[in-house]
């Protein structure tokens, strides 16, 4: 079959961008301005690492982010081909387009979302193997069966010694339930603790997919300030003089949800003070403590020994890819019982052969070596971002560079209607979070843009536009 190749792609080996970042971008661009259209086949990965004159993992990569993203597809024995369905390219005459198919332009093309993770990073070919080499087992037929509510045994121990080292923690497999994502933990969390008439303080601005948790189980919310050290800690003790059946406080202290602020020592010391004299439990929300670019992550709450209630809740979904959906949350026997029954009635386990591929990740070593390269991609997007800010928009917001995390909270120093900048950018194909999704009440004034999954070229066209509206 006839390749309309070579295509001429020039690689930088000094730039931030990897390879194989590099290969899929000029193979996108390639698509869009018509060199490559519907049903063209592309190069073998060998003979494009030879063309190329890199590794052929490196194509590999590449190859496997286009399939990903919906570029190309691959057919059996035939080759790798581009897509014969792409509605967001305008197509040259020389594409063969039926005149009575409409074809809808995408309502975004660029997307600010809340801090996620570029899954172009993610680990997939070790995934891939991982999971291959669970089914060539002799013994495979063993996870095919039922395995604990709690989640699979070596995969909790794995998680108990992760928290006991890396985040100061103190506890056992036992205390550890993995779930199908933060959300389901969150969801498991609400049922077991709370009940109709029972309120629970949140932070305000904050996470609406955890308060919706809270009401499902029949509590009440109670909104608490954030300042520039966290929540407001004197508001939470007028709460608690006022209502006798506070029975929870959900927090994000690490990189608050949505300010990125960090909760100081001083508020989580008197926060676990207020704990334990009214007995609440502490419901601590740790959704990106491995990103984090200063010396070390601060530690949680759940850390504290004097803390007697605690729910602690973390993700692999982006440690990973945010379609890999296992969380977990480590609590007290107790609670890690009531959690484990409650999750037999809606889910009776999870998913073992993903926690078993996972596991032999970590022990691998995979998982720490992709932490480590992600840190530095994200690091340098991070000051990236910075630069793009404080050079479009440094007179018109005020905004604090995060030491971790994956989104910044940007606030304009003059009066704007913040919902009426998102509906102009949403005209424009630009997609930001609506402030209407974090607030309790009335809109926050203030805008939470995560960089992550962006290319430099999208960060500055995205920033340049958002500018020309604080104008």
């Amino acid at each position: 079959m006839l390749r309309p190749w070579p295509l001429e792609i020039q690689l930088d080996k000094k730039s931030d961008k990897a390879i194989y970042l590099q290969i899929a971008d000029a193979v996108i661009d390639a698509i869009k301005t018509g060199k490559l259209v519907s049903g063209n086949a592309l190069p073998g990965s060998r003979q494009l690492a030879e063309l190329l004159k890199v590794n052929r993992n490196t194509v590999v990569e590449a190859l496997d982010v286009l399939i990903a993203e919906g570029w190309l597809i691959t057919i059996d024995r035939k080759g790798t081909f581009v897509t014969d369905s792409l509605p967001s390219i305008h197509h040259s005459s020389q594409n063969k387009i039926d005149p009575k198919i409409v074809i809808e332009e995408p309502k975004s093309f660029l997307v600010f979302d809340d801090g996620l993770p570029d899954s172009r990073l993610a680990p997939m070919n070790d995934l891939a193997r991982a999971y291959r080499e669970l089914f060539s087992r002799k013994s495979r037929w063993q996870i095919m069966g039922y395995s604990s509510e709690l989640g699979n045994l070596e995969f909790r121990k794995s998680i108990a010694q992760m928290l006991n080292f890396k985040r100061g923690m103190s506890i056992s497999q036992d205390q550890i339930c993995i779930t199908r994502g933060s959300q389901m933990a969150m969801y498991l969390a609400s049922h077991c603790i709370l009940k109709t008439g029972d309120f629970v303080l949140v932070e305000n601005p904050g996470y609406k997919p955890a308060w919706e948790a809270f009401e499902n189980a029949g509590a009440t919310l109670l909104p608490v300030n954030v300042n520039s050290d966290g929540l407001d800690i004197d508001q939470v003790e007028k709460y608690l003089q006022k209502y006798s059946n506070i029975k929870a406080i959900y927090v994000t202290p690490h990189h608050q949800f949505p300010t990125t602020v960090t909760l100081s020592l001083k508020k989580r010391l008197k926060l676990i003070e207020l704990s334990n004299q009214y007995n609440f439990t502490i419901i601590e929300d740790d959704y990106d403590n491995e990103f984090h670019f200063g010396q070390r992550p601060i530690l949680p709450i759940s850390s504290y020994s004097a803390l007697k209630n605690y729910i602690y809740i973390g993700t692999f979904s982006k440690i990973v890819a945010p379609a890999l959906r296992i969380g977990y949350l480590a609590s007290s026997h107790e609670n890690i019982q009531k959690i484990g029954n409650h999750r037999k009635i809606i889910d009776v386990q999870g998913d073992n052969i993903m926690e078993e591929a996972i596991l032999n990740l970590i022990n691998e070593g995979k998982i720490k070596r992709h932490l480590k390269k992600a840190n530095l991609v994200y690091k340098s997007k991070r000051d990236y971002f910075e630069s793009l800010l404080n050079q479009h928009l440094k007179d018109k917001i005020t905004f604090t560079k995060p030491e971790g995390g994956l989104a910044f909270w940007i606030v304009p120093k003059e009066e704007i209607d913040v919902l009426d900048i998102f509906e102009k950018l949403k005209s424009q194909g630009i997609q930001i979070m609506s402030p209407s999704r974090f607030s309790f009440d009335e809109p926050i004034r203030g805008f939470r843009l995560g960089y992550a999954s962006l290319s430099e070229k999208q960060m500055e066209e995205g920033i340049k536009a958002i500018a020309k509206l604080f104008n």
